[in-house]
C-alpha cells in the first residue's frame, strides 16, 4: 500500500532527471549555457560546503563535476572562430578555474573555491543578461 523511502527517492530521481532531460531537451543554445553556469555554480558551492564538512567524497564528486562543466561544457562549447578574443580569454578563464578547483581539491583548500566562483560569477551574470541571438557569437550553436 505504501512504498518504501528507498522507491519514493529512486521516484523522485527519476522524476528529475526527466525534467532535467525535458529542460535540456527543448532549451536554446542560450538557455543551453545557461544551464552549464547554474549546474557548475551548483557545484562549486556544493564542493566548498562538503569540504568545510569534512566530506571528502561528496567533495571529490562535486569538484569532479564542476571540472567537467567548465571543460565538457563551457569550453567544449566555445566557438574561437566566431568568438574570437573574447571566446579566446573565456578559455583562459576556463582553465584557471580548473587548475584552482584541482588544487583545491588536493589542497582540501575552500580559499580556492572561492576564488574560482569569483571567476565564474561575473560571467554567469553577464551571460544571462544578454538576449539569445548573441549567444551564437561565442558559443557553438
Amino acid at each position: 500500500m505504501f512504498t518504501s523511502v528507498s522507491t519514493r527517492s529512486r521516484s523522485a530521481n527519476a522524476y528529475l532527471n526527466v525534467g532535467i532531460e525535458t529542460s535540456v531537451g527543448g532549451a536554446s543554445p542560450h538557455q543551453l549555457v545557461s544551464l552549464l553556469f547554474e549546474a557548475l555554480q551548483q557545484s562549486l558551492v556544493g564542493a566548498k560546503g562538503a569540504m568545510l564538512n569534512g566530506n571528502i567524497p561528496v567533495k571529490g564528486r562535486a569538484i569532479g563535476r564542476a571540472v567537467r562543466l567548465l571543460e565538457e561544457g563551457l569550453k567544449a562549447g566555445l566557438d574561437a572562430e566566431r568568438g574570437g578574443e573574447l571566446a579566446a580569454n573565456l578559455r583562459v578563464v576556463y582553465d584557471i578555474c580548473i587548475l584552482k578547483l584541482t588544487e583545491a581539491n588536493l589542497r582540501n583548500n575552500p580559499a580556492l573555491i572561492d576564488e574560482a566562483i569569483a571567476l565564474i560569477n561575473p560571467i554567469a551574470d553577464g551571460w544571462s543578461q544578454i538576449r539569445s541571438q548573441a549567444s551564437g557569437n561565442y558559443y557553438q550553436s
